[in-house]
This record gives C-alpha cells, structure tokens and sequence, in this order.
C-alpha cells in the first residue's frame, strides 16, 4: 500500500508556496508559506511526525531543495548505513557544488565535468563512483516524479571495456582469497570447540551462504531427510529483508554438514529451555535469543583464525573458500552459481575462474572415449592379383582402366608398365 503523500506547490494565484497533506484525524490542511524554503521546513517536520512522502509539483526546483524530502523518503525504505552514505556524499560533494541549479537545467556534460573535476582533486576512484551513485539515484526518483524528462547520470562514464572498468573489476576480484584445503580445516577446528559460533563457521565454508543469510536462518529451513537448507531472507542492520536476489534457493548440505546441524539442533532447544525462551526462532542466535551482528562474529571469526595461525582472511572469505574448494575439485560452475546464489553463472566465472581445472588436462581425449563403437566399419582394401586370368580383369578393371577397387594400385607406374610389356 502506498504511503500518503505531503505536496508542495506553488500557489500563482496568492504569489505562495502550499503545503498540502492530511493530518492524522485526516483533515486536509493546506498552510501557505512566503518561500520555497519555508514551505519544505514545514514539510520535513510534517515528515517526523506523519511519516508520509513527501512530493513536489515543482518543475523549478533546486537540487539542494529535491534533496532534502529526498533523504528523507528514503530513509523510509533504504538500509541506515545507506541513507547515511548518500547523505555525507550529497552533502559533503555533490550540493556544495551542483546545489543551487534547478532539476530541469541540469545537463550530463555537467555532472561529467563536476566528476573530471572531483578526480583532479585526488579523491579516490570509487569515492567518485558512489558520489555519482548517489546523485543518480536521487535524479532516478527525480524522474518518477515527473520533475525531469530523464535521468541525466544514467549510465555516465560506462565506456565498454574501458580501462577504468576492467581495475575496477580486478580490483574487486583481487579480494577474493579463499583458504585451501587444510586452512579450512584447521580454522574450523579451531573454532568446533565453540557452541554457538563453531556451527556457524562450518555453514559458511560447507554451505557457501552469506553471512547475513546464514545469520537469517531458522530451524524450519533444515530439511535433515533431505540434507537441504532453504535460503529465504536475509539479516542486516538489525533486521530482516530479502536476499541479494530476492530469491530464495535450496542448498545442499554434505552429510558431515547435516550431522553437525542435528546435534546443534538438540543443543539449540536445550540452551533455549535452560535460558526459559521455549523453541529457538532462530538457528544461530545470540545470547539474548536474537540473529548475530555481523561485526561481533566477525570479531569471534579473527580470534578463532589467529588461534589457528592462519594469515588474514575475512569472514566473507569463508564463502569464496567454498566456491574455490568446489570448482577446483571439478564441480560444474552451473551447479555452484546456483548453490551460491548469483544470478547467472557468467557472476560465478567472473570471481572464480582461476579455480577452474584447465591446464595440465587435454580434455580433448574425451572425444576418443568412444571412438572404437562409433567409427563406421571399413571393408579391407583388395589387392590387385593374377593379371593373367581374363575372367578377373573383366570383373574387378586391370590397372589400365578406370574401374579398379585399388586406386593405389592403378596409379603406380610399375603397374601400369608391366600390364602393357614395356618391362
């Protein structure tokens, strides 16, 4: 259901700006304001208490103007740790700047040259690039609301294998560093001791699943029979959401994994009886009964690592440990992506790649694998015998003539000088 909305408009016919909304017994109100300014104040402090969108008719608006309602409706639907990075960079870059021009007039040659002009300031590449996120999301919304035809940051820069795109690209790769073998083993024993966070390791490297999805899960997603966990939501900031994907998936559990998870299960309801809370709403909760904070587990995952005497790693690292691990013993990728899940398995390449067997192996010599059933039978060729008996040179062709069952034969000039006498 949509949330009421608080319009500002500017009243030509009394030269003033209208606030127009419904306050909470429903009463429509309409205050009118000397300024632009006086009018959005109002409609900021209307937001706290109502908690209503807030609009614009305004095709004359300023940036600075937009994108005070602006933070505010989002705040409303984006993470906190979101809203507050758009904030500081609007704020902090783009307003000072670009602030005072209206929506309408603002033009992509413009926001290319305030960016050119941001990098020669030496701020980093991607503190630009989330600048530029910020100022196109807003104009995205800006769009919506019919204030401007389109969106004027949509896609700027995005020149197709251009260099800025592929460092950008290895340097997201370049994070990816998943432990071998032996160094999962060794941190999660290391950390199995543990009770309430050694399980939790073990489904982030056997399972493959992010960390706030692993934080999400409940004891109804275990299917124990069928050595399966279904990832519906995620955990973040304090609550409770959808997937990267918005999609929930079932993941394999390998036997040793589910094993681990059933006697959890059984350790999960006796802390909860001993603690008085009844059946746990969650499979890995914290000592108040609620999902972890990613911060504080990934403070128990450093201990647990340098107790292990691993060199860095994060706690994300888990999950690239189990994509590494499973293509480089040679699953398909098609089968990870969707245990992982990532959209399309072209995002699964991308990362992991390297872990793919692909030298050392000619794997053409599959081709070969069943050769012997499939080539077609060949009779053996004949060879040319007793020039001498007219009956068969009549029925086979002497090497003279054009019908022979050897061309080799035929051809051979030895042949051809012997059936004629010459030698």
């Amino acid at each position: 259901m949509a949330r009421a909305q608080i319009k500002i408009r500017f009243r030509t016919d009394r030269r003033l700006w209208e606030v127009d909304y419904r306050d909470g017994a429903g009463v429509r109100r309409r205050p009118l304001f000397p300024t632009e300014e006086n009018a959005h104040a109002q409609a900021t402090k209307l937001f706290k208490t109502l908690g209503r969108r807030v609009v614009t008719t305004n095709h004359d608006i300023t940036l600075n103007a937009y994108a005070t309602t602006w933070l505010l409706d989002i705040a409303v639907e984006k993470e906190p740790a979101t809203v507050r990075s758009y904030t500081n960079l609007l704020n902090g870059h783009v307003l000072p700047v670009l602030g005072r021009t209206k929506l309408r007039d603002l033009h992509r040659s413009q926001i290319k040259a305030f960016l050119a002009d941001k990098r020669r300031q030496e701020l980093s590449k991607n503190t630009v690039r989330l600048m530029k996120a910020a100022l196109s999301a807003m104009l995205s919304d800006a769009a919506d609301d019919d204030i401007i035809d389109s969106n004027p940051a949509l896609q700027l820069g995005r020149r197709k294998g251009s260099r800025a795109d592929k460092l950008s690209a290895a340097e997201r790769i370049q994070k990816v560093r998943p432990m071998n073998w032996e160094q999962r083993d060794t941190f999660l024993e290391a950390a199995s001791p543990d009770r309430r966070y050694g399980v939790l390791f073990a489904v982030l490297a056997k399972g493959g699943l992010r960390p706030g999805e692993a934080f999400a899960l409940k004891p109804d997603d275990l299917d124990l029979r069928e050595d399966t966990v279904r990832v519906e939501r995620a955990w973040a900031l304090g609550r409770v959401k959808p997937t990267k994907t918005a999609e929930e998936r079932l993941v394999d559990l390998a036997p040793d994994l589910a094993r681990v998870l059933q006697h959890h299960l059984v350790w999960l309801k006796a802390e909860g009886l001993r603690r008085g809370r009844g059946e746990p709403e969650w499979l890995f909760p914290n000592e108040a009964g609620h999902p972890f904070d990613v911060k504080k587990v990934a403070t128990v995952f450093h201990r647990y690592r340098r107790r292990a005497g691993l060199p860095h790693f994060r706690l994300y690292d888990l999950r690239h440990t189990y994509a590494s691990l499973l293509l480089a013993a040679g699953a398909p990728i098609t089968y990870v992506s969707a245990q992982l899940g990532h959209a399309n398995p072209t995002t699964t390449l991308r990362y992991y790649a390297r872990w793919i067997p692909g030298h050392g192996q000619r794997w053409v010599i599959l081709l070969d694998r069943f050769g012997s059933k499939l080539e077609p039978k060949v009779e053996p060729k004949r060879r040319f015998v007793g020039v001498d008996d007219p009956q068969l040179l009549e029925r086979i062709g002497s090497p003279g003539r054009t019908r022979t069952c050897d061309l080799v034969i035929n051809s051979h000039p030895l042949y051809r000088l012997s059936y004629r006498g010459m030698v």
